[in-house]
């Protein structure tokens, strides 16, 4: 079924959003990007594609996103300066994108009489709190970087927005999430994009501290399932969502998979334990279970398996 009005996926050619780009084209939606390209890539989307149309340009910029939402039937607002280390380096230009970009989305959906929203918040939003035991979406929040008070700001705007001008904001924070398309160079590359980028080159692979550390990882595909149905489902609930597996993977656990996958690895190098380094993060998901249809997760070595080509 086709949809003719468009949704826009901001920071759609990127690695989640390119994902969730197709996935929206392969049910039959319209669907407009917005994206500056400073880490998308056009390689990423189907631009043949009739249905598809790709807006370059950033979120900060308040007048493009007003044109980007015109005619929208629904917004996934995914664009971010994702680097942590970008967000404390120059807390003022990530804060461009990290939050007025956000703040640039309401306000447009408001003059344009568009109510749903996707939001991509971050686990970062806890900083340290509920460490060693899974953390659910009343843990209180403790954001220890500009990137994480930017996120976290943004989930209180979108609320205000949804209690003031009836805005219907379904957002996520996004614990580990991996798979095909996930830059390796980025400064905030998750830890299975260095390791596997490092493995197939066959240089040296840095494991900072024991390597018992561990994380939850969701595989992209699973990720964007969920992230389709609130776009499309009639009534969203309030409140953010966690998007983890509820299972935690020690980094040692996730080499050897690596080493499954590719039938070896190369030298592996302990470093000093990084200071501030969350040591366990693992997500209570009850409340995603509860409110939406999680696919059967894709484990961990097939994931890997289709990030790495095999």
């Amino acid at each position: 079924m086709e949809h003719s009005s468009p949704i826009l996926v901001t920071g759609g050619a990127g690695f989640i959003g390119s994902h969730l780009v197709d996935a929206l084209l392969a049910k039959g939606h319209a669907v407009r990007v917005l994206d500056n390209l400073s880490t998308g890539k056009r390689a990423n989307l189907p631009l043949d594609n009739p249905r598809l149309e790709l807006l370059e340009g950033d979120v900060a910029d308040t007048a493009l996103v007003r044109r980007a939402v015109a005619g929208c039937r629904a917004v996934a607002h995914l664009a971010a300066v994702a680097s942590v280390q970008a967000s404390v380096d120059d807390p003022v230009a990530t804060h461009q994108s990290n939050f007025i970009g956000t703040l640039n989305v309401c306000e447009a959906m408001r003059e344009a009489g568009i109510k749903r929203v996707l939001f991509a918040s971050s686990a970062a939003v806890y900083g340290n709190n509920g460490e060693g035991q899974a953390i659910d979406e009343d843990t209180a929040k403790a954001p220890l970087t500009p990137y994480a008070a930017d996120k976290l700001a943004s989930e209180h705007y979108l609320d205000f927005y949804r209690r003031q001008h009836g805005l219907e904001p379904a957002v996520f924070r996004f614990f580990n999430i991996f798979g095909p398309r996930q830059d390796p160079s980025s400064p905030y590359s998750g830890v299975i994009s260095i390791f596997t980028e490092r493995a197939l080159a066959g240089t040296p692979i840095i494991l900072f501290g024991d390597g018992e550390q561990t994380r939850d990882f969701v595989y992209v595909g699973d990720l964007v399932r969920v992230l389709a149905q609130a776009l499309e489902l009639p009534v969203l609930e309030v409140g953010a969502v966690n998007v983890g597996l509820n299972r935690a993977t020690s980094l040692n656990q996730l080499l050897a998979a690596i080493r499954d996958v590719l039938g070896g690895l190369p030298e592996v190098r302990h470093a000093e334990a990084r200071p501030g380094d969350i040591k366990h993060s693992r997500a209570n998901n009850s409340r995603l279970l509860e409110r939406f249809e999680f696919p059967e997760p894709t484990p961990i070595r097939e994931g890997l398996a289709r990030l790495l080509g095999r």
